[in-house]
């Protein structure tokens, strides 16, 4: 029987929080007369997390447990969450006690009943850092930039899908920030936030450091890429090697010109090879030439994958 709701709760190294976590999920799904199942993904813990969800699933039919051989990452864990969950609506939350499970019930409405798709959980009082608030905030604005998706809190592990979502996405390397931009690049636009309270750590340390920023930052530039050309990557190295091109035979074309006009005018022209600008146009030309190439190997490549027209279709009739 399908549940209304699936909660995917990737962790690593929380064995203090685990059981305080579900006694509060089965309160609040207890209290709202939800049907519903947890996941519990552990990613490579060394401590004792994997044998209290053990002993949790042997207690209730509700708690359910994947466990990594070793530490994959979130978007893994993610990844294979999302796969395994059957509930109508899919939430992710953190295994750390940040986010509370008081928000569900309305997350769970706003989707079911005003139709969206995502429901993303904005904790704009947050009880972290400066050196962790004041770069959140700065990759919160430029993802909101370069994905037009206007969200505050991008970063925030408490979201609400709707069931086909997660199952229309693919979540890997360390993509789960960007989760809203990979469900709209796959059609699903309907994507909104809600405030949420955020708790103060209660056990353990965070597992994130600031190279998240920069892995952050890099992962933003490829799945706009990807999402934007990823099945016409021509137009972006084909436009691109165009203009370079251009710009370099424009150059030739000058310093070719000035060479004539030299000579016509039979004064004393400089060598073609003293000027900068010949250096300049000839550079151009074989950068143009080699993102034209680039163009069409990517083309090559993207019109062998398997997955070329694998096009996600929402309806049919007839």
């Amino acid at each position: 029987m399908k549940k209304d709701i699936s909660i995917v709760i990737p962790l690593l190294d929380e064995e203090e929080s685990i059981v305080e976590l579900n006694d509060w999920i089965n309160k609040v799904m207890t209290e709202n007369k939800f049907s519903y199942e947890v996941f519990f993904i552990d990613d490579g813990s060394t401590d004792k997390s994997w044998s209290i969800i053990e002993d949790l699933n042997q207690k209730s039919d509700t708690v359910k447990g994947i466990k990594f051989r070793r530490n994959y990452g979130k978007s893994a864990a993610l990844n294979v969450g999302f796969a395994a969950c059957e509930g109508e609506v899919v939430f992710t939350m953190d295994a750390d006690l940040q986010d509370s499970p008081e928000e569900l019930p309305e997350m769970y409405k706003m989707i079911t009943e005003q139709g969206f798709h995502i429901v993303s959980g904005w904790k704009k009082k947050r009880f972290d850092p400066l050196s962790k608030t004041i770069p959140t905030k700065l990759f919160n604005w430029a993802t909101r930039k370069m994905t037009g998706i206007q969200l505050n809190d991008f970063n925030c592990g408490l979201k609400a899908y709707q069931n086909t979502v997660v199952k229309n996405i693919e979540v890997y390397g360390e993509m789960h920030r960007y989760i809203p931009a990979i469900a709209k690049w796959a059609g699903f636009t309907k994507i909104t936030e809600k405030e949420v309270s955020h708790q103060e750590r209660k056990y353990g340390v965070t597992k994130f450091g600031l190279e998240r920023f920069i892995n952050g930052f890099l992962d933003l530039l490829s799945i706009n890429f990807v999402g934007k050309f990823g099945k016409r990557p021509m137009h972006f190295f084909g436009t691109l090697g165009t203009i370079v091109f251009a710009i370099g035979f424009a150059m030739v074309l000058f310093v070719l010109g000035e060479k004539l006009f030299y000579i016509f005018k039979d004064i004393g022209a400089p060598l073609v090879t003293d000027k900068p600008q010949f250096y300049v146009a000839l550079i151009s030309m074989v950068i143009g030439a080699q993102l034209f190439l680039a163009g069409f190997l990517a083309e090559l490549v993207s019109r062998n994958s398997p997955n070329r027209n694998n096009y996600k279709i929402e309806q049919e009739v007839g």
